[in-house]
């Protein structure tokens, strides 16, 4: 800086044709001093020379040259500025391209999921996201120390997407279904006027039902509420999670009007073994000593005394050793208390005694436990209910409340239900069987199997059912279980006026036996169970039930069909039975195969016996103490 430079005239001194000279009144005011050279210091880059170099003509005795890399050449300084603004730009261009793409691509392996790493020539460029946004977005679980929660009910669809949105989100929420906590509906209308589900609290604050979530989801209000949320804490006006224990005064009970002579005939009655038909029955007694007992008890006539122990029977308080009648005052007849029978002590809705309450209804029992039942698999099955996390249901409290719900079932009147509720009655305690039994006794192995469903028992309407008897007694029409001699059920077993005239194949794609080839696990209503059955059928023949190879002409079915033939017909009375089952294309192929008169081959799949467990990701699980 005002450093005299020495100026040298150039050899020619006239520009090329198409160039513009620079003049001297371009030139700084400052006179150069003869005998020095401009030149660039050695720490800058020397660029290269840019179009626009021209020779400049001088009047003087000392022309100049700019900033040059050849000698012979000189620069257009208004050319040399746009390049640098052109080269600048590329270089802005490439790098906003650069990280747009790599926005959309996955990171590196080495690199966590939530930082985005990418290179530039020369240039390492790191983005990460906020961590309450990225967490926002489906990162890890976030901290909140508000409360999200929601009131439901169970098989309700709009519960379900509110579920399905707090768990892909991973936010952690209190989930109050009023199907299992009934006294909680109450609360629900108090906080919103109404008994309308689902509806959403941000701590004591009410968001709204599915719309309202939707709208500000959309909006990104939802966002910010909730991480305006996660700072606070939870006041005690917020809705309180479920305690154990302390929301079923719905389930408490009266007791039965006949429990007082019950309680009074177990201590008076002379229970002792019998020998009767060269058989030995234990802790029993006979019908006159019963008919002694209540005269003496109740003061009363001998008339009145045995319709009081038919009024006994009836309400399954007591029973025949060989269920043969229902109570005849007879020294020869023996009877026992229910409690008494062998059998009875290894039923798994049994502890210790009786139920004594007021036999409810089997159809509000079932509904009850269906409703239990649905709520499991909302919170602790995939979402296709082909895979259940038994660990947890197992420590829940939905499980904990269907276990004692269960005992209900010892003295229920199920001849009462008519033919469509037994269907839906006895498909859905199968599946919930086969899940209780997995939580107490573990899965069966590839031995015990057979006794793992013929050895679980609950007493319903005083007698016991196992989920063999359930399959093959009663939903097959006492039919022989696969591989079995003996039908489920004997001659003049009154169990069998429960059963079906007839045999519907469907129920084979109702019930699950919690391995990984069996149908999902599901539950049904008594309104619509045989349309149910037809789409539970459906759905599985549209995952792996069927495959048709056109070239081979070979279908591949699942075992099921193979094991239950007696069920289904003969095997190509079966292939135009599924055809109603079949999408399209597998129904397409079919019909070729069986109009074209040639032969079709059936090939059985390989049953997977594998436990249909899974475990759930930690941030999808349902807040529950």
């Amino acid at each position: 800086m005002g450093e005299e430079v020495a100026v040298r005239e150039p050899m020619d001194a006239t520009p090329p044709a198409g160039e513009q000279a620079i003049s001297d009144h371009e030139l700084p005011a400052e006179k150069p001093s003869p005998g020095k050279q401009l030149s660039l210091p050695s720490y800058l880059p020397r660029p290269e020379a840019p179009p626009g170099l021209t020779r400049v003509p001088s009047d003087g005795p000392h022309p100049i040259e700019r900033a040059l890399s050849d000698s012979s050449s000189t620069i257009d300084v208004s050319a040399l500025g746009k390049y640098i603004r052109d080269r600048g730009n590329s270089f802005s261009s490439a790098i906003v391209k650069r990280i747009s793409s790599l926005r959309e691509s996955d990171p590196p392996a080495a690199v966590p999921p939530e930082v985005t790493e990418f290179h530039l020539s020369g240039l390492k460029v790191i983005v990460q996201l906020k961590e309450e946004k990225r967490k926002m977005n489906g990162g890890d679980q976030l901290d909140l120390k508000g409360q999200i929660s929601f009131f439901s009910r169970s098989n309700c669809r709009d519960c379900g997407a509110v579920r399905s949105f707090f768990r892909e989100r991973g936010l952690p929420y209190v989930e109050i279904n009023i199907d299992v906590f009934p006294e909680r509906e109450k609360e629900l209308v108090q906080r919103t006027g109404s008994a309308a589900v689902p509806m959403i609290f941000l701590n004591e604050k009410l968001l709204g039902g599915l719309v309202a979530m939707n709208s500000l989801r959309n909006s990104g209000e939802f966002d910010r509420r909730v991480l305006e949320m996660a700072g606070e804490r939870c006041p005690e006006t917020a809705p309180r999670i479920p305690v154990y224990g302390l929301d079923d005064e719905d389930g408490v009970g009266g007791l039965d009007s006949m429990v007082g002579i019950v309680r009074v005939l177990r201590q008076r009655v002379p229970i002792r073994d019998r020998i009767t038909r060269m058989k030995i029955a234990k802790n029993c007694f006979s019908g006159s000593e019963m008919v002694e007992a209540i005269i003496h008890h109740l003061d009363s006539g001998r008339k009145r005394a045995i319709e009081v122990g038919r009024e006994l029977a009836k309400k399954h308080f007591i029973h025949h050793v060989f269920r043969e009648n229902d109570f005849e005052d007879d020294n020869h007849q023996f009877y026992r208390f229910l409690e008494h029978d062998p059998i009875i002590p290894k039923c798994f809705n049994f502890r210790g005694s009786t139920n004594d309450d007021e036999p409810k209804p089997a159809s509000l029992v079932g509904q009850k436990l269906t409703k239990l039942m649905f709520a499991i698999l909302e919170a602790y099955a995939s979402n296709d209910r082909h895979q259940l996390d038994y660990t947890r249901i197992g420590a829940s409290e939905e499980f904990r409340r269907y276990v004692n719900l269960v005992q209900d079932l010892q003295r229920v009147d199920i001849f009462a239900l008519t033919t469509d509720e037994k269907m839906a009655f006895f498909l859905n305690l199968y599946n919930a069987m086969v899940i209780h039994a997995v939580i107490r006794l573990g899965p069966p192995g590839l031995i015990d199997r057979r006794a793992f469903f013929s050895e679980f028992h609950y007493i319903i309407g005083g007698y016991p059912y196992s989920p063999s008897t359930i399959k093959n007694g009663i939903l097959r029409s006492n039919r022989r279980q696969p591989y079995s001699l003996a039908k489920p059920f004997g001659t003049g077993d009154k169990r069998l006026e429960l059963a079906p005239p007839k045999v519907n194949p469907l129920i084979h794609f109702g019930l699950c036996d919690g391995t990984r080839s069996s149908p999902a696990v599901r539950f049904f209503s008594a309104q619509g169970v045989e349309a149910e059955l037809r789409f539970a059928a459906r759905e599985y023949f549209l995952g792996d039930g069927v495959d048709v190879d056109l070239e081979k002409r070979t279908v591949h079915l699942t075992r099921i069909i193979k094991w239950h033939s007696a069920d289904f017909g003969q095997e190509k009375d079966i292939l135009k039975w599924i055809l109603n089952y079949l999408d399209a294309n597998k129904a397409g192929l079919l019909t070729h195969l069986l109009n074209d008169g040639g032969p079709v081959n059936i090939v059985y799949k390989n049953f997977d016996w594998s436990l249909n467990s899974s475990s759930l990701s930690s941030h999808t699980t349902k807040v529950l103490p």
